[in-house]
């Protein structure tokens, strides 16, 4: 196996053994990226020179007894994580030239233990979208057929991993844009629990929703990697109060006796048939290895997408208000200061973006924000209780993470409810801020994988992650390589 293709865990080893070097993990990365990022298309900027210093760095900390877990592996980043001296951009226009003045704090946390950094991944502008298509710059396309999208937001992470052009990635998930792209690409991607992982320095989407996590290989690389960047950061405010755990110990237990959620409420019409005869096929395995299966209901699912686009759509609105070409990023002149907003803003953001500002605006205005985000809140609360209510009565809940396999380029752009329907099954979670993560459970016949969601408690990732390590280590799905 080439060093580009392991994991976290199998470099982990080697490197402490000393049987390889930081730099040669570097060059067969960078050798892949060359080879096939032309029909990929995962990155907006590669940070070679950045890496190979940052290698020199690891291997004089390997050789001092200085390692810690990612010390001298290849991490990509979200282009929405600000990375000091490095340009970040959410893909968009707008921020075509920011270079932060400060590290985020998953970034930093990374960058203590001395990772490398890959480059910045591709992505919808400002996270706003679900296949990459709404990239200012150019779409990211999915390892397993590059005329099908990636998903989105974070399809440039999905796609690095998948085509093994990183070790691991770091995305964001607002409404599924870990989980979805994950499924999608055929890797493991994990939405931690909203206060988990600190958000100081991701570029905001809709503060209450977001939330950075992991896309990896394995489920163990997940754990690790979560093990990492999460954790109470002081420069959050909505960061919780507690470290992260070591699951080191927990994934590998036994699952004999866990009660495994089936929500009739997302096997329903619009389901693709073969991701609902994956997962199902998947319950029934994690059944054989001691789980067990009880029907919940979580009677408020049909209002989550309308419920999500109200709120995500209102704190986008707010957020975006700062983009306005006085103090940074894009700029156009205009003969007042309002002028100068209007054309910065107009030719600044892209459709997507610019269609969730006015959706958000207008359900903040005077005479309507009762009517549509007060009422969105209440909603909200009564989906976080149906889940509260459900895990009375089991430890994890399974799902399909998408209703269908990736899907070609162009065949949703032109109807925006029908792109908004492919986090159908993903945005609940994050209105409850649950964590969930999204695991390979099969193939459809046309070649495309299938991903499998498993949703846990409030800070309980260490049940779902249990529960996706016994799945995958009794199946070989996440063993399949794209054959770019």
């Amino acid at each position: 196996m080439k060093l580009n293709e392991m994991t976290i865990t199998g470099l982990r080893k080697m490197l402490d053994k000393r049987e390889i070097r930081p730099s040669e993990i570097l060059d067969a990365v960078y050798a892949r990226i060359e080879a096939v990022e032309n029909k990929v298309q995962a990155y907006l900027i590669t940070t070679k020179d950045e890496a190979y210093k940052s290698a020199k760095e690891a291997e004089s900390a390997i050789m001092e007894n200085r390692a810690s877990l990612l010390t001298g592996i290849p991490v990509a980043v979200k282009d929405n994580m600000c990375t000091k001296g490095i340009l970040t951009t959410c893909a968009s226009k707008i921020l075509y030239n920011f270079i932060p003045p400060y590290e985020s704090t998953v970034t930093e946390r990374m960058k203590t233990q001395h990772y490398l950094l890959t480059g910045k991944t591709n992505m919808d502008e400002f996270a706003m979208g679900s296949s990459t298509e709404n990239s200012a710059y150019y779409p990211s396309k999915n390892p397993w057929d590059t005329g099908c999208v990636p998903g989105g937001s974070s399809g440039g992470s999905a796609a690095a991993v998948a085509a093994d052009e990183c070790i691991a990635a770091l995305g964001s998930d607002t409404g599924g844009s870990i989980r979805q792209p994950a499924s999608l690409c055929g890797v493991v991607g994990l939405k931690p629990t909203y206060g988990a992982v600190s958000r100081y320095g991701l570029v905001a989407f809709a503060s209450s929703l977001d939330q950075i996590g992991p896309l990896t290989k394995t489920v163990e690389d997940t754990a690790l990697l979560l093990k990492v960047i999460g954790g109470h950061d002081p420069k959050d405010s909505t960061s919780a109060p507690a470290e992260m755990t070591d699951f080191a110990g927990v994934i590998g237990q036994d699952i004999k006796g866990m009660r495994i959620g089936i929500p009739k409420e997302y096997f329903i019409g619009g389901l693709d048939s073969e991701v609902e005869a994956s997962v199902k096929n998947a319950i029934k395995k994690l059944e054989s290895l001691g789980a067990i299966p009880v029907e919940i209901s979580l009677p408020h699912t049909e209002y989550a997408v309308a419920t999500y686009y109200v709120i995500a759509t209102s704190e986008a609105s707010s957020n975006l208000a700062r983009y306005d070409g006085v103090k940074y990023g894009f700029r156009r002149d205009g003969k007042d200061l309002l002028d100068m907003y209007m054309k910065t803003r107009a030719e600044g953001f892209g459709p997507e973006v610019k269609r969730r500002i006015m959706l958000g605006t207008f359900a903040l205005s005077s005479g309507y924000y009762d009517a549509y985000y007060r009422k969105a809140q209440q909603v909200r609360t009564l989906l976080k209780n149906d889940f509260d209510k459900a895990f009375e009565q089991v430890d994890v809940i399974a799902t399909p993470t998408a209703p269908t396999v990736a899907f070609r380029f162009g065949e949703k752009t032109t109807d925006p409810l029908q792109m908004y329907l492919s986090d159908i099954f993903t945005i609940s979670i994050n209105l409850a801020g649950v964590p969930a993560i999204s695991l390979p459970c099969g193939f459809a016949v046309n070649g495309l994988p299938i991903g499998l969601q498993l949703i846990g408690k409030h800070f309980d990732e260490a049940s779902v992650l249990k529960a996706a390590y016994a799945f995958e280590q009794s199946t070989e799905w996440h063993k399949r390589k794209p054959g770019l």
